[in-house]
C-alpha cells in the first residue's frame, strides 16, 4: 500500500508525501498524481522519506520525472541507491 498525502503547497509548487511501498498499482496512482499536478503546470516535490520500498516500475517513474522537473527529497539509502544514476544526470 502506498499513501499520497500533500503536505504543502506554495504558489505554483506542491510537496507529497510518500509512505509506503511504491510497487503494482500503487506506482500508477502515483504517476497519475503527479500527472495531475504536471498537468496544471504545477512544481512537483516528492518527499520519500517514509517509502520502505520501490519496485522496477516504480523506479523507473521516479527516474522518468526527474528529467520533467520534479524534485525527490529525503530518499531512503536503498531508494537513494536505486535512482543514484537518474539522480546525478
Amino acid at each position: 500500500m502506498l499513501k499520497i498525502s500533500q503536505i504543502g503547497a506554495v504558489g505554483h509548487s506542491v510537496t507529497l508525501k510518500l509512505e509506503g511501498r511504491m510497487v503494482g498499482p500503487w506506482v500508477e496512482e502515483a504517476r497519475d498524481t503527479c500527472e495531475q499536478f504536471l498537468a496544471e503546470g504545477r512544481r512537483v516535490e516528492l518527499n520519500l522519506a517514509e517509502v520502505s520500498f520501490v519496485d522496477q516500475d516504480g523506479v523507473k517513474l521516479l527516474k522518468n520525472l526527474i528529467p520533467r522537473g520534479v524534485a525527490l527529497t529525503d530518499c531512503s539509502l536503498f531508494v537513494e541507491e536505486q535512482l543514484k544514476p537518474a539522480m546525478n544526470d
